[in-house]
Formats: structure tokens, C-alpha cells, sequence
């Protein structure tokens, strides 16, 4: 192995390291809030079509995007979790002074994913979102005759 003195906290590479996660850790949260924002649009636009016809029976069918945005927003999440997770221990091993060459633009999440994205299922940014959208077509569905 490497002597792990020779990688400081002032490196380009450490830099360079740290830029590639953060950017990662952004566009997580950039396709969760996409998620989100699309799951509302196409929601709302199932919901309009259905009360035009006026067949609330038809309502239910916004329920398939909102359960599949809900997965997708869930697995972004989990993955933006996993990053953190790799960026924290990266810091950790650079203040300890145990980072070796090896764990320099080794860009992958820490963590075993299903746990992860367990955690996300019943994270504050998921379930009141997708609740109050499943509770607003459930809504629909009653006043629409």
C-alpha cells in the first residue's frame, strides 16, 4: 500500500475527490425533487381528464404513476444516502490520516442499498408527499359523480 502521509487535505486530488461527490449528492437530490415535481404533473393531469369524463372509477388509475414515483423517489433518496455516507467516511479517513490512493474517485454509495432504501421509504421527505397525494386522489375519486 501507499504511505498514507503523502495524501493531504490541501491535494487537487482530494479536492478533485470531493467536488465529483458533492456534485453526485446534488443530482440525487436534483432527480428526487424531480420526481416529485413529474409525479404532480402527471397526477394532476390523470385527475383533470377523469373529472371531464366524470368516471370517478378512472381516478384510480393516477394511483399507477404516484406509486412508481414514489419507488423512484425512494431509490434517489436512498442513493443520495449512500453518497453521504461515502463522502462522511472519506472525510473521516482523510482527518485520521488513513486515506490511501485507493479510496481516491472511488465514487460509489456506502451501504447496502435495501436498507437504505427502507430508511427512505419512511423518511420525512417521502411518505407526507406521497400520503397527501394518494389521500387527494382517494378525494377525487368520491367527489367526482
Amino acid at each position: 500500500m501507499t504511505n498514507q502521509n503523502n495524501i493531504s487535505e490541501n491535494s487537487q486530488s482530494v479536492q478533485s475527490h470531493l467536488t465529483i461527490l458533492q456534485n453526485v449528492i446534488q443530482r440525487m437530490a436534483s432527480n428526487s425533487t424531480s420526481s416529485k415535481a413529474w409525479c404532480i404533473t402527471l397526477v394532476s393531469a390523470i385527475l383533470v381528464v377523469v373529472a371531464e369524463k366524470g368516471n370517478s372509477h378512472y381516478a384510480l388509475i393516477a394511483i399507477i404513476p404516484t406509486v412508481l414515483f414514489f419507488a423512484l423517489d425512494c431509490y434517489y433518496l436512498a442513493l443520495e444516502k449512500g453518497f453521504r455516507n461515502s463522502y462522511n467516511e472519506f472525510i473521516s479517513k482523510l482527518h485520521e490520516r488513513e486515506l490511501y490512493k485507493e479510496d481516491l474517485f472511488a465514487v460509489k454509495p456506502k451501504g447496502k442499498m435495501k436498507k437504505l432504501f427502507l430508511e427512505s421509504v419512511i423518511s420525512f421527505s417521502i411518505w407526507p408527499f406521497y400520503l397527501t397525494l394518494l389521500l387527494m386522489i382517494y378525494i377525487t375519486k368520491i367527489l367526482i359523480f
